[in-house]
């Protein structure tokens, strides 16, 4: 009997997995973006914390970005999917229900990879404001500007032109963790292709297919943050 062909594993008809291996790379974007997006508003409120704060949020943003930055990112996933399941597990026994109640795959993986990349977008956000040229934010008091409008207008546009290299480099990271989430349950691309792998006996072959997806989406992405890296740049001299 031969083996299928690349074309015939990846097609959309019976026999293929086209429509598997799509839902899961749909599922790994959804985890990464919305992961992304909560790291994002952490970083900011960390690195608000770390710039404007008082001593104790300083002290409470600096123990928070040394802890997540020190331990793996595979054991948060595991506290927030153990823990929250023993703790909704423990709520649903005071309502009568019986047994285990686990977290929601996906709430445990969008919050762990939130939490995790939240250190490194704190870290970025703070730096990106720190390299803003006090200068700029003096012209801008001296014109009168409300707070509002000084930061709509000058500090979020230059702190974000600062940020969009490093915050670019969040995204990768975030993307390659979005495939530990995998062991909660959630059918995304590297869990859809070990279904694969074990249905068919192939597993170099999905394997492979599942890195070249990753890299279709890293190197797509890539180019969207370049372009806006380029759009935030505009008149500015390059040495």
């Amino acid at each position: 009997m031969t083996q299928p062909g690349i074309l015939e594993l990846l097609s959309f008809g019976p026999g293929g997995w086209g429509n598997i291996l799509l839902a899961g790379a749909t599922m790994t974007i959804l985890i990464a973006l919305s992961g992304y997006a909560t790291g994002a508003v952490i970083g900011v409120l960390g690195a608000w914390a770390k710039v404007r704060g008082g001593p104790v949020t300083r002290l409470v943003a600096d123990v928070y970005t040394t802890v997540l930055r020190g331990i793996p990112d595979l054991l948060v996933i595991y506290l927030l999917y153990f823990g929250g399941s023993a703790a909704i597990s423990a709520v649903g026994r005071l309502f009568g229900a019986e047994g285990f109640i686990g977290f929601p795959g996906f709430l445990a993986g969008m919050l762990a990879v939130g939490i995790t990349s939240g250190a490194q977008h704190t870290e970025v956000f703070r730096g990106a404001f720190r390299a803003v040229h006090p200068g700029e934010i003096e012209a801008a008091i001296a014109c009168g500007m409300p707070r509002g409008l000084r930061f709509r207008r000058i500090v979020a546009p230059l702190t974000l032109r600062h940020a969009l290299p490093g915050l670019g480099n969040v995204w990768q990271v975030v993307l390659k963790e979005s495939a530990l989430v995998s062991i909660t349950g959630v059918a995304e691309l590297l869990r859809q292709a070990q279904v694969a792998a074990g249905s068919t006996g192939l597993p170099f072959d999905f394997y492979l297919i599942a890195g070249g997806i990753y890299l279709a989406i890293s190197t797509v992405s890539s180019t969207v943050l370049h372009r806006a890296e380029r759009h935030f740049n505009r008149g500015v001299r390059r040495g």
